[in-house]
């Protein structure tokens, strides 16, 4: 890389002398000659007239990541370090304040937070906009020079200038940064007999752990009346852990197709015969922080009929990234191939539409103290059995407060009592 980077102006001047020594070259030739041409130039000149002195390297490496950045929000350069922050971020690790972010036209865009990081603590929410950082302004910033701004060792403070919708004004959050461990996968019963699974992202070890949740929920001794697998705020990450995920729920057909200008970019994922659980109903809590692979677990579930999805239309991203190695010191992160549902539906800008919407909100649920009954009425009769008895909706369900969930289990026990009376 370094003796193509030292060698590039001199190939450039060769060929531009070769050139004139040699007949008219066809037009596609010419075009590109004069494209090198031109780039020559504009080497030479800001080597020579920018007002701070730059070295060859740093030019090239400003040209390789302005025409990567050119190309979408996702395609980048990445240096050794950024290599190998992206793949601690695959396994689950990395340092900073917890965001998955994208340059939503010239905004610096929160994508989600993730679970249990400083950021998701702080209550940023998808949609937020980040306009300053520690007080300094990022507009005009390029993704990387933003990504940049927020970088910084675990235990440094930092404070955010956020822009919410809805709200007047923007507003300061102060933010610690933190060394963060994600674990992809939690669980739970709630109100006595729905399963609950909480993917929070895809790492290496993602659908291994999803499985192992899913057989402890199984092997409980009350029989379950449904799962509710939660994938809001969940920004994706391996592909392969979405597919297992989803082959989990499917015994044929596709769980989700890539398409793209090279041969390997062509890809169709399978399900397998295997199938757990495959006599409950499901349903699929997403909203605008479900992004990418998990965007494709919840578009393969809704498109076979195997899964309800409630909520919010998902984020939309729906391209595929490959990291190619340039060398030894570093690699360009390119995206490849765009991803399409069972049924051929492309996710990319438009997003997964859930079969029911829900606007995330809380609930504040009424005890019915002060409410009135027969018993307090004046010389009421007393009941011969002593305190009610709890009939219908599991007393549990009013622990939840969070309107998507609590819609989601009360689905799920309903449909358990209509099939009882059936």
């Amino acid at each position: 890389m370094q003796i193509f980077k030292a060698l590039l102006p001199v190939v450039a001047l060769a060929a531009m002398s070769q050139l004139s020594a040699q007949e008219e070259p066809p037009a596609d030739s010419r075009l590109a000659l004069e494209e090198l041409r031109n780039f020559t130039r504009v080497f030479e000149q800001v080597r020579q007239a920018y007002v701070e002195e730059l070295s060859d390297e740093e030019i090239f490496s400003m040209a390789i990541r302005g025409m990567l950045q050119e190309l979408d929000p996702h395609s980048d350069y990445l240096t050794l370090v950024e290599r190998n922050e992206l793949r601690d971020t695959a396994e689950g690790r990395f340092s900073g304040i917890g965001v998955e972010l994208s340059m939503q036209g010239d905004n610096l865009t929160v994508v989600t937070p993730i679970d249990g990081s400083p950021a998701a603590r702080a209550n940023i929410q998808p949609g937020d906009v980040i306009v300053a950082v520690d007080a300094e302004s990022i507009e005009g910033f390029s993704f990387r020079q933003a990504i940049e701004a927020l970088e910084g060792e675990a235990g440094e403070p930092v404070v955010l200038t956020i822009l919410r919708e809805g709200s007047r004004g923007a507003r300061d959050v102060e933010l610690t940064r933190e060394r963060i461990l994600v674990g992809s996968v939690s669980h739970q019963v709630l109100s006595e007999s729905v399963g609950y699974l909480r993917v929070a992202q895809f790492s290496d070890n993602t659908a291994v752990e999803f499985r192992q949740a899913l057989e402890e929920l199984l092997a409980k001794p009350a029989p379950l009346a449904g799962l509710v697998i939660d994938l809001r705020n969940n920004p994706g990450g391996l592909l392969r852990g979405a597919t297992d995920i989803a082959d989990l729920f499917l015994s044929s057909g596709t769980i989700v197709s890539t398409r793209g200008r090279i041969e390997q970019a062509n890809q169709v994922f399978r399900a397998s015969p295997e199938t757990l659980a495959d006599h409950l109903p499901i349903v699929v809590l997403i909203n605008r922080g479900s992004a990418s692979a998990a965007e494709i677990v919840a578009g393969a579930l809704q498109d076979h009929g195997r899964a309800i999805l409630l909520g919010d239309v998902s984020f939309g991203k729906g391209s595929v990234q490959e990291v190619l190695s340039v060398d030894e010191t570093s690699a360009i992160k390119l995206t490849i191939a765009r991803y399409y549902t069972p049924s051929g539906r492309s996710i990319q800008a438009r997003g997964i539409y859930p079969d029911i919407r829900v606007d995330r909100g809380s609930i504040s649920w009424q005890t019915g103290s002060n409410s009135l009954t027969e018993a307090a009425l004046s010389r009421s009769l007393a009941s011969e059995d002593g305190a009610p008895e709890m009939v219908g909706l599991r007393q549990t369900l009013s622990d939840i407060e969070d309107a998507q969930l609590a819609q989601a289990v009360s689905l799920l026990l309903g449909n358990q009592l209509l099939r009882l009376g059936q």
